[in-house]
């Protein structure tokens, strides 16, 4: 066949052209897709190509879903992940792929009960499986995409910090009083924590008030959890107590007003319980041997299941069972001080003589086992062997703000006494950054 000029003149810009449209379509297409005025295309002569026709596109969990169809549940009890898929189609080497995924990628044991997933088919006659999106927490996620072959894509929402702030006036409890204004547990916790060992938590008095500057953390504008407490003010008859969140390098610690550390060594308090079963005793009369008898620990009583926190850094020296103490670990901390947990429902699965744990880590969990009338931890307190009273030991505080460090926190604790100064007690809850 011959060519003449004018035929590969014709041809070469037809090709042109072609590409030239393509160009345009894919420029229109994605300039539409991010600017903030999508579905905004014009008609006619200043919509030569027709993009106005183009479909507008559907995401669900983040896939393009045009012309897919989706479906949201959540895990139910006894389903594994093969029960996920029935009733989809998959490639035989799609699925084939699937069993050799190694548990780095994802570990399919850990589908949980109550955890949420969607599923984005085409609607055939037998669906055909595209995506699957299986939600870890409500930060982390993976997407299968199923095709030819299957690729896994772990993921990330991302995560807001809102600076928040909240004051009120003790009537009963202070967990009581954060519930009624619809705060959670986690910061009544954090917020006990953080002063232990300065307040009596246990023992307030109405009227005594507080005020409390925290980071919550969000996804898609909604409360997912507590990142930090950054200050905090309570007054208690007429006595007043600051407490500052300050990171040294070594991770947020808290301090007072003159840079002292407001932690000690050990946590106060192992678990957060409903009140104080049996206190340390050199003779208290035993409920189950029906007699006198040294009672060398504190009794903390609290529901089934509570979890229970190492009070310091350490190793596990012992975690196990035996009759009396029934499942119980034993952590040491340093060459002085050593510290017991009796009763527990369980141990923590990853605690194992020769575990190192940090402080707060849970170890277990409240229950009944061993020589035990009902729920509650027997918290025991060893120092250099000896058992003593954990409520009534004198312990070393944490190091103070370093000398190099002292500009730079008294810069932040000024600038949170003011965010402080401006929350109100009769507003009771407000942004503190207004």
């Amino acid at each position: 066949m011959k060519w003449s000029g004018k035929s590969i003149v014709f041809s070469a810009v037809t090709a042109l052209s072609t590409v030239a449209v393509g160009l345009i379509l894919i420029w229109a297409y994605e300039t539409w897709m991010n600017s903030g005025s999508r579905g905004m295309l014009t008609v006619g002569a200043h919509d030569p190509v027709g993009l106005a026709a183009l479909p507008k596109p559907v995401f669900v969990e983040g896939i393009l879903a045009n012309g897919l169809h989706h479906r949201h549940d959540t895990v139910r009890q006894h389903q594994h992940f093969q029960d996920l898929l029935r009733g989809f189609q998959i490639s035989p080497a799609a699925r084939q792929q699937l069993n050799r995924l190694p548990a780095s990628v994802f570990d399919f044991r850990k589908v949980i009960k109550g955890k949420r997933y969607a599923l984005l088919f085409r609607p055939d006659s037998l669906p055909t499986l595209r995506a699957l999106v299986y939600h870890i927490n409500q930060v982390d996620y993976v997407i299968f995409h199923f095709g030819d072959s299957v690729r896994v894509e772990r993921c990330q929402h991302p995560v807001e910090r809102v600076e928040r702030g909240v004051t009120g006036v003790i009537t009963t409890t202070l967990a009581e009083s954060l519930n009624e204004k619809g705060l959670s547990p986690e910061l009544t916790n954090r917020f006990v924590d953080v002063l232990a060992w300065q307040v009596d938590f246990y023992h307030l008095q109405k009227n005594d008030r507080y005020k409390l500057i925290y980071e919550e953390e969000q996804v898609a504008n909604r409360p997912i959890g507590i990142h930090a407490i950054t200050g905090i003010y309570f007054e208690q008859n007429n006595t007043r107590y600051y407490a500052f969140a300050f990171d040294q390098g070594h991770g947020i610690d808290y301090f007072d007003e003159q840079g002292k550390s407001l932690r000690k060594a050990f946590l106060k308090y192992p678990i957060e319980f409903t009140r104080i079963s049996s206190r340390f005793s050199k003779k208290r009369f035993h409920p189950i041997a029906k007699v006198f008898k040294p009672h060398l620990g504190t009794d903390l009583s609290a529901p089934p299941g509570t979890p229970i926190r190492s009070v310091g850094d350490g190793v596990v020296l012992e975690a196990r069972y035996n009759t009396r103490s029934g499942r119980y670990v034993k952590v040491k901390h340093n060459d002085t001080y050593t510290t017991g947990y009796l009763h527990m429902s369980r141990i923590a699965g990853s605690i194992k003589p020769g575990t190192r744990v940090k402080q707060g880590q849970v170890i277990g969990f409240v229950g009944s086992t061993g020589w035990a009338t009902g729920p509650h931890l027997c918290y025991r307190f060893y120092r250099q062997g000896v058992q003593v009273d954990a409520l009534k030991v004198k312990l070393p505080p944490a190091e103070p703000v370093a000398e190099v460090n002292r500009p730079q926190f008294d810069s932040l604790r000024q600038a949170i006494i003011r965010k402080l100064d401006r929350l109100s007690f009769a507003a009771g809850s407000e942004l503190a950054g207004n």
